[in-house]
C-alpha cells in the first residue's frame, strides 16, 4: 500500500499528465484540420495492426513501458524487471506455438508443478526467444515455468546452470527497438562512469501503446478475462509484475484511474488454476501469472 503522500503526489502528477496531454491533443486537432488525417491515424487499428516492421513482442512492450522517456533507462529501483521480462518470453512461445505445458496426467498436477516441454523448434526470428527455446528443447528432464523464469534470470546457486541465463536483456531488447525505430542510442555521464541509454524517438507507438492498455481496462472492458485478447492480458499482467503498469495509467484523470486499477485488480484476484481450465485458456500463460501471484 502507498502512503498519503505518495498517492497525493501520484494525483498531482496524472493532473499534470492529463492536462498536458489535453492541451497537446487539442494542438494536434488543430493541425489535422488544416493539414487533414495523418498516414499515422489512418493505420492505426484497434485489433494492434501497426506495420510489421513496428509490431514489438511481449517484452519489448514491457520494457518501453519501463524506460524513461527523455533518459533511455529504466528505474534503477526497478527490481521486478528482469523477472518479468523472462515471464514475457515464455507467454511469447506459447502465443506462438512454440512451447505447452506437459499433460495432467491421471492426477491432475498444479500449474507450477507442470513442465515446460517445446512444442515445435521452428525459429521465430527474435534472437532472445530462439535462444530461450534452445534451452528448453534441450534439457532434460524438462523444468517448471516457475523454474525456468529463475534459471533465465540466472538466479540459481548451481553454477551448473548458470549457462541457461540470458545476459544483457535489457540492453539487446533497447537494440531491438532501435532497429525498429523506436529508440535511439546514447552516451551519458553519470560521474563515475558513462552508461548508453536509449531515449525515446517515436512517441507515436509508445502513445500507442499506452491507449491500448488504457482502453483494455476502461472503454473495452468485457469483465472476462477469456474474452479479452490473449496478448493484452499477458501485457496486463506482466507489466504488473514488472512494476511498469502505472506509467501507462499515470496520465489518466483521477476517477478513470481508481476505475482502471480496481479492474486491474480483479484480473490480479483470479485464480489461475481454475482460469487454466476454462475452454480456450493458454495453459502456459496461466502457470506464468501463478508464478508471479502465488
Amino acid at each position: 500500500m502507498t502512503s498519503l503522500t505518495q498517492r497525493s503526489s501520484g494525483l498531482v502528477q496524472r493532473r499534470t499528465e492529463a492536462s498536458r496531454n489535453a492541451a497537446a491533443e487539442k494542438e494536434r486537432d488543430s493541425a489535422d484540420e488544416e493539414n487533414g488525417p495523418r498516414r499515422g491515424d489512418e493505420q492505426d487499428s484497434d485489433d494492434g495492426g501497426d506495420a510489421k516492421e513496428t509490431r514489438l513482442t511481449l517484452m519489448e512492450e514491457v520494457l518501453l513501458l519501463g524506460l524513461k522517456d527523455r533518459e533511455g533507462y529504466t528505474s534503477f529501483w526497478n527490481d521486478c524487471m528482469s523477472s518479468g521480462l523472462r515471464g514475457c518470453m515464455l507467454i511469447e512461445l506459447a502465443l506462438r506455438g512454440r512451447v505447452q505445458l506437459e499433460a495432467c496426467g491421471m492426477r491432475r498436477k498444479g500449474l507450477l508443478a507442470r513442465k515446460v516441454i517445446c512444442k515445435s523448434d521452428a525459429p521465430t526470428g527474435d534472437v532472445l526467444l530462439d535462444e530461450a527455446l534452445k534451452h528448453i528443447k534441450e534439457t532434460e528432464p524438462p523444468e517448471t515455468v516457475q523454474r525456468w523464469i529463475e534459471l533465465l534470470s540466472g538466479e540459481t546457486w548451481n553454477p551448473l546452470k548458470l549457462h541457461y541465463q540470458l545476459r544483457n536483456v535489457r540492453e539487446r531488447l533497447a537494440k531491438n527497438l532501435v532497429e525498429k525505430g523506436v529508440l535511439t542510442t546514447e552516451k551519458q555521464n553519470f560521474l563515475l562512469f558513462d552508461m548508453t541509454t536509449h531515449p525515446l524517438t517515436n512517441s507515436d507507438i509508445k502513445q500507442r501503446l499506452i491507449r491500448k492498455l488504457q482502453e483494455a481496462v476502461l472503454d473495452k472492458w468485457v469483465n472476462d478475462p477469456h474474452r479479452m485478447d490473449k496478448r493484452m492480458l499477458a501485457l496486463i499482467f506482466l507489466a504488473h509484475s514488472s512494476d511498469v503498469l502505472e506509467n501507462a495509467f499515470a496520465p489518466l484523470l483521477d476517477d478513470q484511474y481508481d476505475l482502471a486499477m480496481k479492474r486491474v485488480r480483479n484480473l490480479l484476484d483470479l485464480e489461475p488454476e481454475g482460469e487454466s481450465m476454462k475452454a480456450n485458456a493458454n495453459e502456459l500463460l496461466w502457470a506464468v501469472v501463478a508464478a508471479f501471484t502465488k
